[in-house]
């Protein structure tokens, strides 16, 4: 695929100087195998390249000019480029060219697991989360989720450090086609679907006092890390 001619040279060195006005039949020929050359070359191919490709007849000087001035008004245009010759995309056309497409990034596990337990405990803390996993959690995890919009700061805990608490999402709700928290799946349900050990008790958190609101400046990155969370 030819690519975009916006940061190569668009005329060659000396090659529009030298155009013919009349092609023999040899000369056709000649251009046309110099043209299936550079067309098909994964790299820029120089002169001395194309000379050991083309007959020993070929004048490569006068048929790159002849190719550069066929190409001129082209969507394509032969360039040089890294000491070679390439086709590129007109650099005229480069912004009617450009496609731009969501691009789905895949949870991790551990930001799977963190999404689930948030969604059926929250609003829950990183504490919290690391309890239910077992395991610590990366702060890079939840900063993930949450500017996938997965989660949201939802308050602080009412405990020293008044760590933020999370929740999920209207997008969570839309993503999984759920009208509310409450249609989530139940214990019985997860357990009879293998998701989940039969004998497992989740612990559910309920903290004895309401938790405090977001105050406007309120920036979870102000969070400390605990010493198990840094360098993970």
């Amino acid at each position: 695929m030819a690519k975009q001619a916006t940061e190569s040279k668009e005329v060659p060195d000396n090659v529009s100087d030298n155009v013919s006005d009349v092609l023999s039949p040899d000369h056709a020929q000649h251009l046309r195998l110099l043209e299936a050359l550079i067309f098909a070359g994964t790299a820029a191919l120089d002169e001395s390249e194309l000379a050991d490709r083309l007959p020993n007849d070929a004048n490569v000087k006068q048929l790159l000019a002849d190719l550069w001035q066929l190409y001129a008004n082209r969507g394509v245009n032969l360039v040089k480029v890294a000491g070679g010759y390439a086709f590129r995309t007109a650099s005229d056309l480069s912004e009617k060219l450009k496609i731009e497409r969501p691009v789905t990034r895949k949870l991790s596990r551990a930001a799977t697991e963190t999404l689930a337990i948030i969604a059926y405990h929250q609003p829950v803390t990183r504490t919290e989360i690391e309890q239910v996993r077992g395991v610590g959690l990366s702060k890079g995890t939840l900063d993930l989720l949450f500017e996938q919009n997965w989660i949201r700061p939802m308050g602080r805990r009412r405990v020293p450090g008044r760590p933020v608490t999370w929740g999920t999402t209207d997008f969570f709700l839309e993503h999984f086609g759920l009208a509310a928290l409450e249609d989530l799946p139940g214990n019985e349900e997860l357990k009879a679907a293998g998701l989940l050990d039969p004998r497992a008790q989740p612990t559910i958190f309920r903290p004895e006092e309401p938790d405090l609101p977001l105050e406007a400046d309120d920036d979870e990155a102000d969070e400390p890390l605990t010493v198990d969370e840094q360098g993970r």
